[in-house]
């Protein structure tokens, strides 16, 4: 029972990482959804940070009741964590969601990990060792995972019917948009920016990896980060939003698609995924929580094939087996760089062979203890007197 209790304490980060994949894979489909039914991208991202800071501060106070003091660098790490990781990429990013379809948007995103890798050796955050074997499989899985993105992104190959189920969300809620329906392997002109967009959004978010693990390290509050950069992204998105946006029946929800989307991004996504990928950069590093993100473009994938009617090809397939490789290999390099560090860690007890024995006495055993230490030694001395008159009487005697 302990071992199995010890693996699923080591395997936290690696669950956590995956159920946040899981979530952001249903908020794109969601955003997708809200986008083809009208709704401002804008004011999507607004929502998403407002609802996200009403459901984390009271938590925050609720859970967190004992935290360390603010200060003025603590804040500052917070407004970069809204914007970099909240209002300026996820505006980016649901821009490009927009301009081209789910999966493509997501393909786009998986050069996180490159993008991290490079950010985390240059901050000093990994080391690249190539010459032992953990640093040489972070850089091959590393660039694995990005070329089964590019695979999938532009190798179409023939054209897979397996997971189809002939359900249609899109025009479910309404006609969209040319450039919402394209799929990840039409070309438009849209594309370009949308392309453009979304590599701006992977570079915001891999620098808010690096500030999130600076942040984590001086400020180890999980729930109050978390609520203190919605709190930030909320601001900016909503600043951002209201200066833009001048249809004020954009800001109308009701109990539609829209609200749902914004609830769920919001809470789930913003809020509780965002927290745990906070521990995961404090328990593990940046790069490894970034390494799961192309685990969202196969998940996307599979959710557009079955619910968007998005095509699925065979370089999807292809692509997606080389992204799940290339995880693979990261998270194996990573297991035994961990292993290494935990052998060279040195020792600070003294090694002890022999077995050592403890006597716990109360105050009355210690009372019974010097009493009779007295009685011996008035005992040991009333023989000596006594042997001393003897040896008197024998030399008298003589």
């Amino acid at each position: 029972m302990e071992k199995i209790r010890n693996c699923v304490y080591e395997l936290r980060p690696l669950m956590f990482m995956v159920t946040v994949q899981v979530v952001f894979a249903g908020a794109n489909v969601l955003f997708k959804l809200a986008a083809n039914d009208g709704m401002s991208l804008r004011v999507i991202v607004a929502y998403r940070f407002v609802f996200a800071t009403v459901f984390m501060v009271p938590l925050a106070l609720i859970v967190e009741r004992k935290r360390p003091k603010l200060t003025w660098t603590v804040l500052l790490q917070a407004f970069l964590c809204g914007l970099l990781g909240g209002s300026l990429s996820q505006n980016l990013y649901l821009e490009s969601l927009a301009l081209t379809s789910a999966t493509f948007a997501s393909a786009m995103f998986n050069l996180i990990p490159a993008v991290t890798f490079v950010l985390a050796v240059a901050f000093r955050m990994e080391k690249l060792c190539l010459n032992n074997m953990s640093g040489k499989a972070k850089v091959l899985g590393t660039l694995i995972g990005l070329c089964g993105a590019m695979l999938f992104t532009f190798y179409n190959g023939i054209q897979l019917n397996i997971l189809s189920t002939h359900l249609d969300l899109l025009h479910h809620y309404g006609q969209a948009p040319a450039g919402l329906v394209a799929s990840s392997h039409v070309a438009s002109p849209n594309h370009a920016l949308g392309a453009l967009a979304a590599l701006c959004s992977c570079i915001t978010f891999a620098l808010w990896l690096i500030v999130q693990t600076k942040m984590s390290e001086k400020y180890p509050c999980h729930y109050t980060s978390t609520a203190l950069m919605c709190v930030m992204g909320a601001i900016q998105s909503l600043a951002y939003a209201l200066c833009t946006e001048k249809d004020w029946s954009q800001w109308r929800l009701g109990w539609n698609v829209r609200l749902l989307t914004v609830a769920y991004a919001g809470i789930l996504a913003s809020g509780l995924m965002y927290m745990l990928i906070s521990l995961c950069v404090r328990m593990r590093g940046p790069l490894y929580a970034s390494i799961f993100n192309p685990l969202l473009l196969v998940l996307v994938a599979f959710a557009g094939s079955l619910f968007l009617e998005e095509k699925l090809y065979l370089g999807s397939v292809l692509g997606a087996v080389l992204i799940v490789l290339g995880l693979y290999i990261v998270l194996w390099g990573k297991g035994k760089e961990l292993k290494k560090m935990t052998q060279l860690m040195p020792s600070t007890s003294p090694q002890i062979t022999e077995p050592i024995g403890i006597i716990v006495t109360s105050p009355t055993c210690l009372k019974g203890l010097s009493e009779g230490l007295e009685e011996k030694e008035a005992n040991s001395r009333r023989d000596g007197i006594e042997e001393k008159e003897v040896m008197d009487i024998e030399n008298a005697s003589n």
